[in-house]
């Protein structure tokens, strides 16, 4: 927007005007000064100050009530007032002046100059005028229609700056106070007044400000008085606004005087220290609600304040108080003080000009001309709650954004990246786990493993080479064994030698093998099972096999069935019962008693001879003995929770455990091929772990493999496993099996830790929040765009740490490009800013060029 500086100087019977803007444009006229137009002023004030002859806010007359005059001094001031204005506007319309006006009323129209505001269609212009000397100040400025003549757009201000302008103020000073705007209410000499109304009015602003009031009272010191003035002032916490009210008057060396106790006076340059702190502290704005006050608004603005409103002329109690009673509405509404004052004088202009003529072109306002216009910003719950509400640009990224972290398709990728930086984040910080011996064995039925076997068809796989691989873990002491292999099918012969290598490997002792077997949910909502000839659910376990890509499957919440229960989970538990067995076996040995420990029979384990369903057993002693619940035993994240089953509903997985595949699999599993299987002795090193261990018998990525559909049991390597391989140099393998997704699950189940991610849309959800709450705070703050950058990535590396620590993921990249769509826009501003700030004017070149 284009700044004008209008310097207007009379020398003797010749005023000068010079108008400058932009980068160094000028223009400049002289016309006469008419003496009519001073001697009229004359007449208007002699008639004005004899209308408001008594309860003045100034020295004319000390007191007094108002008698019915015997002449009509409100006609002769409507009168007074219409000359004045009539000739002083037939000056300023004259023809040496036509091109200033012309030059500021154009800069309103568009395409002319580069004068528009964003976000307003019709700018208004302001134009900074100074005058010289006092008596061509004391002329009604305000009233100047300069565009009256030209075509309107937006309105063409007056706002007048002293000549002397010594201190700086920042054009976007920043408010250090982020609570209530504070106000200093200071209320002067009441002889002849009644500041019943000013007290009224400034404490209408009590819901937006702090008020403090200080002033005389019968029988305070005049010392006292000073200094609980001056004390106030200099308050550490700071003003935003100053108000007197009370008797004052111009003073040609001290700034101006108020009157603050009968017959007391104080100058402005006698507070002048303390009115330095209270502008360093935040003061912007003061208001004088009193008489002759161009003096005073001079040396305040010469401190660096913002703005000053006073009254040109005395002016009488009630004018007074109707004016700040109206000028305070407006800024209660949240309005910056030019607009307040404007519409103030409009007020008293529109609606009581019949009960006080001429008041309305008695009020001024002051500005700094480096400053923005002060105004008591909104407060409270409900004012922070709407400066929440997002923009039309935020509102658009946010809901992309949203509909982006509804998408399975763009969680799944998202998930699989962040695990993979996960792993590289474990490498990078030395957080792997411990090496030991993994916990589960994988015998891979792999294509090597069928051509040896010489098995033509893989798919249902050949019965009799589980029964081989079943005969041979059972003679190595396997204690656990899980198929990952359907055998819901009847094949008589090869079944009769299956169910025999089973039962064998059940009746074997000191200790019985678990058997877990698979099933699937079929497309009636059935479930496929192991066939009864095979094995029976009194002495076996059965879990279902089916996949949700890269998420845990959970302990339902319906009621119990082993073959409602994940695979892994039910391998787990069967690992789970064997310490249970082997710590109270240890017990009995260690107590060296021949007489078995009772409660060691109430341990359920598999026997050919049980009658009742070992799952239903297990449940039962769980409970009752242990005081334990199967579907937490692992982890309270085992169990399906409400609001993960209520999300099923809406498309989504909300706090659905993942596998955590940042663990290298040498850490999960151990991998042995079912061919090297059949050939190891019986005392091999590579087996000497395995009665400790889960073995796991699945299929080992031959294309054939799969339920259903040929090869959906090899699935595409998760880029956390791929950077494993890669990290010990297998760059061999093409697929990832689900054998080993049931390996990392029964990993996560013994070792208690399921990783849960937070939802994406939460995390953006309190991003938003906190996104826009910091651009709030940090609105004027040159630290804004780079603190929340490092808040981000602060952010990012504390989710890394907590992925590992707690066990929780904490999504990063898109609650990051949500606080982007915050931090981008601050970027584009703070370039703009300095571009206003360069073209914005200064008080120190603005004196340049008065002097």
């Amino acid at each position: 927007m284009t700044i004008f500086r209008l310097k207007i100087q009379r020398f003797a019977q010749s005023c000068l005007f010079e108008l400058s803007w932009g980068t160094g444009q000028q223009l400049s006229a002289t016309l006469d000064y008419p003496e009519s137009i001073s001697s009229l002023y004359q007449e208007w004030q002699r008639t004005y100050l004899s209308f408001y002859k008594s309860a003045l806010r100034g020295r004319v007359e000390a007191s007094g009530s108002i008698a019915p005059p015997p002449i009509d001094w409100h006609a002769r001031l409507i009168q007074a007032e219409a000359r004045l204005l009539s000739e002083f506007h037939h000056w300023l319309r004259s023809a040496e002046l036509f091109e200033i006006r012309a030059e500021i009323a154009n800069s309103r129209l568009p395409g002319v100059n580069n004068s528009t505001i964003i976000n307003s269609q019709y700018p208004n212009v302001n134009v900074f005028l100074s005058c010289y000397p006092i008596e061509i100040e004391r002329l009604p400025w305000e009233s100047w229609e300069i565009g009256a003549d030209f075509p309107t757009l937006g309105e063409i201000r007056i706002v007048r700056i002293p000549l002397t302008i010594r201190s700086e103020t920042e054009i976007n000073q920043p408010h250090k106070r982020s609570k209530k705007a504070r106000i200093l209410a200071i209320l002067g000499d009441d002889t002849g007044l009644n500041f019943q109304g000013d007290r009224a009015a400034v404490r209408s602003l009590s819901r937006s400000a702090e008020i403090k009031f200080v002033g005389w009272q019968p029988g305070l010191d005049i010392s006292e008085l000073k200094a609980n003035i001056c004390q106030a002032l200099a308050d550490e916490k700071g003003w935003d606004i100053l108000f007197f009210a009370g008797h004052s008057n111009e003073t040609a060396i001290t700034g101006g005087e108020l009157a603050i106790a009968p017959d007391v006076c104080i100058s402005i340059s006698e507070i002048k220290p303390q009115l330095i702190l209270a502008k360093e502290r935040g003061l912007k704005f003061a208001l004088f609600n009193s008489c002759c006050g161009l003096s005073i608004a001079s040396s305040l603005i010469d401190l660096g304040l913002n703005q000053v409103a006073i009254m040109r002329e005395p002016i009488h109690n009630q004018v007074a108080q109707v004016f700040l009673s109206r000028f305070l509405q407006e800024i209660a509404e949240h309005k910056n003080v030019q607009d307040a004052l404007i519409a103030a004088c409009q007020y008293l202009r529109l609606e009581k000009s019949l009960t006080y003529p001429s008041a309305c072109l008695v009020p001024s306002l002051f500005c700094h001309p480096g400053a923005v216009f002060f105004q008591i910003k909104p407060y409270g719950f409900k004012e922070f709650i709407k400066r929440l509400s997002p923009t039309t640009t935020e509102v658009i990224g946010i809901a992309a954004l949203v509909l982006l972290s509804l998408s399975l398709t763009v969680q799944d990728y998202l998930l699989e990246k962040r695990v993979l930086t996960q792993s590289i984040y474990r490498q990078m910080t030395g957080q792997l786990p411990k090496a030991e011996t993994p916990k589960v064995l994988l015998v891979a039925i792999d294509d090597k493993s069928i051509r040896e076997a010489k098995i033509s068809n893989p798919k249902p796989m050949n019965r009799e080479y589980l029964a081989k691989l079943i005969n041979k873990l059972t003679e190595i002491n396997a204690r656990i064994i899980g198929i990952d292999y359907l055998l819901d099918r009847p094949h008589i012969e090869s079944d009769r030698i299956l169910a025999q290598s089973i039962k064998s490997a059940v009746q074997k002792q000191p200790h019985p093998t678990w058997f877990v077997f698979a099933s699937v949910r079929d497309d009636t909502e059935g479930w496929l099972k192991v066939l009864p000839e095979i094995a029976s659910q009194n002495w076996s376990f059965q879990g279902h096999i089916n996949m949700i890509h890269w998420y845990m499957r959970l302990v339902p919440n319906d009621h119990p069935s082993s073959a409602k229960m994940p695979l892994a989970y039910m391998l787990a538990l069967a690992y789970w019962m064997n310490l249970e067995a082997d710590s109270k076996s240890a017990l009995i040995a260690h107590q060296k008693s021949n007489i078995v420990n009772p409660h060691y029979d109430l341990i359920p384990q598999p026997k050919l001879a049980n009658k009742t369903n070992l799952f239903a057993e297990i449940i039962t002693y769980l409970n009752r003995e242990k005081g334990l619940n199967y579907k937490t035993l692992f982890s309270p994240s085992s169990q399906m929770q409400p609001i993960t089953s209520l999300s099923y509903d809406w498309g989504q997985m909300w706090l659905q455990p993942i596998i955590d595949f940042s663990i290298p699999p040498e850490h999960i599993y151990q991998h042995l091929p079912a061919w090297e299987l059949l050939k190891s002795e019986v005392n091999s090193p590579q087996l000497q772990h395995l009665p400790q261990q889960i073995v796991l018998i699945v299929p080992g990525g031959y294309s054939e493999a799969g339920v259903i559909r040929d090869g959906e049991d090899n699935f595409s390597i998760p880029s956390a496993v791929r950077y494993w391989l890669n990290q010990r140099g297998d760059n061999q393998r093409r697929y990832f099996t689900g054998g080993e997704a049931h390996a990392y699950m029964i990993h996560h189940f013994l070792h208690k830790r399921l990783v849960v991610p937070i939802p994406d849309l939460w995390i953006i959800g309190l991003a938003v929040l906190l996104g826009k709450a910091a651009t709030i705070w940090l609105l004027h703050r040159q630290i804004a765009v780079w603190l929340l950058l490092i808040v981000t990535a602060i952010y990012g590396l504390i989710s890394l740490q907590f992925y590992i620590t707690f066990a929780v993921l904490l999504p990063w990249f898109l609650p990051a490009i949500t606080a982007g769509i915050y931090i981008l826009p601050m970027l584009v501003k703070s370039p703009q800013k300095k571009i206003a700030k360069n073209r914005h004017f200064s008080g120190s070149n603005l004196l340049k060029d008065y002097q």
